[in-house]
């Protein structure tokens, strides 16, 4: 009774998850919506930048090259580098006056490193007077007509921020195994209307005062989601789409790299709960892993209620994988890739409590 009960509630998760939360695993590009306003609005693109020499210069590339009627300019926020990203950005800005690079002070307590070079940089850009801030990152490549589209998206359909969640690099063995799934766990957390993708986001300067500026999320680590969280509290309107063409030249080779980077954020995402801990390891391994344990292990009828739990959740996968053009034959396995999403969320916490989660770039940014 046991099984037939585990088997039952697998696939009653996995029919609430496809015909509800907001259709999350239809992964798809985002359809053009809307056209420029008559006279283009300035923007100022945001890059806090630190130690990132081997990847800036394509990324300020990109920006130098996009195809957009109005005003624009980039601000770099050198991050206390050591590496001359500084320099390789201004080499790739050339020979077009769009880029001023600005250093960032002193890190204060409370902030963390990103943010306070992105409000670093948001401060320089006020000279320019611009009605939009696009924060990006240094690892983000951006198609030409990248700007163009979100500013057309923001004022044709009224919505205060705007992103794009970058395609990122799917191409060694552990990032093909691993990478799809990310961007699915993510919208499955995230349905559409509720968060933002930090490498690209376009934010009205008017709502980001209204919010209280970055300072108002100061200390957190998902600083995208929680940026777009604001923006709903304020009355504000959020639009969140995936674009092929607008990629993270970031690569992580290994499956460490990548747990490692799960791991950053996956404790902050439970508010650093015990119990939401606890609830996550009960709900993935129920979810994800108790159907192909049903199907292979248990008698009839509790093994057909695996199957088809097991069927239900490769179907929700499918999307993910056709984006990231991997086979199909990897949707069987989203419970093994899971299992290692939930071994990396168990080893953020226990970052946490050692003092040493979130740490990127040598800073240790969410300790307990």
């Amino acid at each position: 009774m046991v099984l037939e009960l585990a088997g039952a509630a697998a696939a009653g998760i996995w029919i609430y998850l496809l015909l509800g939360r907001g259709a999350f695993w239809r992964l798809r590009d985002a359809p053009p919506a809307g056209a420029l306003p008559p006279v283009a609005p300035a923007v100022v693109a945001v890059i806090p930048a630190r130690n990132e020499a081997p990847l800036v210069a394509r990324a300020i590339g990109s920006l130098a090259r996009q195809r957009y009627p109005g005003e624009f300019h980039l601000v770099l926020v050198d991050d206390h580098s050591a590496d001359g990203t500084a320099a390789a950005a201004a080499r790739a800005a050339a020979p077009a006056a769009l880029l001023d690079v600005v250093p960032a002070g002193p890190l204060p307590a409370g902030w963390t490193g990103k943010l306070w070079a992105v409000s670093e940089g948001i401060r320089a850009a006020r000279r320019f007077q611009p009605e939009y801030l696009l924060l990006t990152d240094a690892d983000i490549v951006h198609p030409p007509q990248n700007l163009s589209a979100l500013v057309a998206r923001a004022a044709s359909c009224g919505y205060d921020l705007v992103s794009f969640m970058a395609t990122l690099e799917c191409r060694t063995f552990a990032e093909r195994a691993l990478i799809p799934a990310f961007v699915f766990f993510f919208f499955l957390l995230y349905p559409p209307g509720t968060a933002a993708a930090g490498g690209c986001i376009l934010i009205r300067r008017e709502i980001l005062g209204r919010v209280g500026g970055l300072a108002a999320i100061r200390g957190q680590v998902i600083d995208d989601c929680a940026l777009a969280r604001a923006v709903r509290r304020h009355g504000g309107r959020v639009w969140l789409g995936l674009s092929s063409s607008t990629r993270s030249i970031r690569g992580y080779a290994t499956w460490a790299e990548i747990g490692r980077m799960i791991s950053r954020t996956a404790f902050a995402q439970l508010h650093h709960s015990v119990l939401l801990l606890i609830g996550t390891v009960l709900g993935l391994v129920l979810t994800c892993m108790v159907p192909p344990l049903l199907a292979f292990a248990a008698p009839a009828p509790a093994a057909v209620l695996g199957v088809g739990a097991w069927f239900l959740m490769s179907l929700a996968y499918f999307p993910a994988l056709r984006f990231y053009r991997r086979s199909p034959v990897w949707a069987p396995l989203l419970p093994v890739v899971a299992a290692f999403y939930l071994a990396a969320t168990i080893h953020s916490a226990v970052c946490y409590w050692r003092g040493a989660g979130g740490t990127w770039k040598g800073r240790v940014q969410d300790g307990a």
